[in-house]
């Protein structure tokens, strides 16, 4: 991977970087960088080459990068230490920061901020019902351990938004399994309901696990679910009637909700999980 003034630097006449690029020899990966890896890790990596020193992936390409991107955008995100040059790139969100990102690691060849970082940064800025699921599946992942956040918690004292990073990362679940669920889960706790056990196991009589449901309460057998099924097919339909069926003839009262109330409908969801309590 070469800047354009590299390679002319190294001999490499105008006429041959154009002419290697239409006979598909090289890739122009970014403005004025070229190489032969045309993928998204290496455009990233040829986006890098026109950075400032000090620049590392952060926010949502540094969560991407580390499998945790479960806030989706274009655009890619960098971090660079306050005072110093902002470059100005199509395509490039920049975040002056003035906490300084220790522990740089490299993710497929881009310099990147730790996870713990680049979660917390996101947990700072997102709306609540976007951060927490970030946090659950960075942690899900494996990308960070608890400690880490509330670590990279502390650092960020007196920054704008650290506090509501703070309860969120107290709330963080590696069991949570989709964005979905993690929003159900802190619709309940805002609501000042008791915090569900996420993907809790419904024993027999024996005590041998059955059944998994999404939220649950244990002492109180109720149960929480998220459906984001649009259909299904005559086998799940019958599973899933099974499965109520048992669940309701040892006790379990099962409430299942849509996109439409989540999203549409909170206080509904609200309502009938309290009196179910």
């Amino acid at each position: 991977m070469w800047r354009y003034d590299e390679l002319r630097a190294g001999g490499v006449s105008r006429g041959a970087v154009r002419h290697r690029v239409e006979a598909g020899r090289l890739g122009r990966l970014s403005r004025g960088v070229y190489g032969r890896a045309d993928d998204e890790a290496g455009r990233l990596r040829a986006l890098f080459r026109r950075l400032p020193p000090g620049a590392v992936a952060g926010f949502h390409t540094g969560a991407r990068l580390h499998r945790f991107g479960a806030v989706s955008g274009d655009k890619v995100h960098v971090v660079v230490p306050a005072g110093g040059p902002v470059p100005s790139i199509r395509g490039v969100t920049v975040h002056q920061t003035v906490l300084p990102v220790r522990d740089v690691v490299e993710v497929a060849g881009v310099p990147c901020a730790p996870a713990a970082r680049c979660a917390v940064d996101l947990a700072r800025v997102l709306r609540r019902p976007d951060a927490l699921p970030v946090l659950d599946l960075c942690l899900r992942v494996g990308a960070c351990r608890r400690a880490d956040l509330l670590a990279e918690v502390t650092r960020h004292a007196g920054l704008r938004g650290v506090r509501q990073a703070g309860r969120l990362a107290e709330l963080a679940d590696p069991r949570a399994e989709c964005r979905q669920e993690s929003q159900l889960r802190l619709l309940l706790i805002d609501a000042g309901l008791p915090a569900p056990e996420p993907q809790l196991w419904v024993p027999d009589e024996e005590g041998v696990p059955v059944y998994r449901l999404d939220l649950g309460y244990r002492r109180q057998r109720v149960g929480v679910e998220y459906d984001g099924r649009s259909h299904l097919d005559p086998d799940r339909l019958h599973h899933d009637r099974s499965r109520l069926n048992w669940l309701a003839e040892h006790g379990w009262r099962i409430r299942i909700y849509t996109a439409t109330d989540l999203y549409r409908r909170p206080n509904h969801i609200r309502r009938s999980v309290r009196a179910l309590l």
